[in-house]
């Protein structure tokens, strides 16, 4: 028989997601495709049962980031990390410069030590050295 080449095997989305560890249930990979955060081939989704196989893309807005996937293969079940990577290839843009955030991120992100308002146990720690404990 010439030309008879396997079918592509495809699989839901939502157990894709759950496969290659990008979220840690389907219940909740299913909850995160119905908010339309995922893209498959550049267009929105709202169904966990899409069908998605080797050469789509997905490109998620996960935990505040943009991720862009291309799937290399389906795989069979949720494995350990290593082989999760393995599923797909990352095209993820490199995270944003901290200049560049939103300032709500910015604001929220670690202060350095010794940066802005002392916290209470810093200003206990100051007046005990100055002498007024005493009460």
């Amino acid at each position: 028989m010439a030309g008879s080449a396997e079918p592509v095997r495809k699989e839901r989305l939502d157990r894709f997601l759950f496969f290659s560890r990008a979220l840690k249930s389907r219940t909740l990979a299913q909850k995160v495709i119905e908010t339309g955060a995922v893209r498959v081939n550049s267009e929105r989704t709202i169904r966990s049962d899409h069908k998605v196989g080797a050469g789509d893309v997905l490109t998620m807005n996960l935990h505040g980031r943009i991720v862009v996937w291309r799937i290399l293969d389906c795989g069979t079940r949720r494995g350990p990390a290593a082989e999760a990577q393995g599923l797909y290839e990352d095209l993820s843009p490199p995270a944003l410069p901290k200049a560049e955030q939103s300032p709500y991120d910015a604001a929220i992100a670690p202060r350095d030590d010794g940066a802005g308002r002392p916290t209470k146990k810093q200003r206990r720690e100051t007046d005990r050295l100055r002498g007024g404990d005493e009460e």
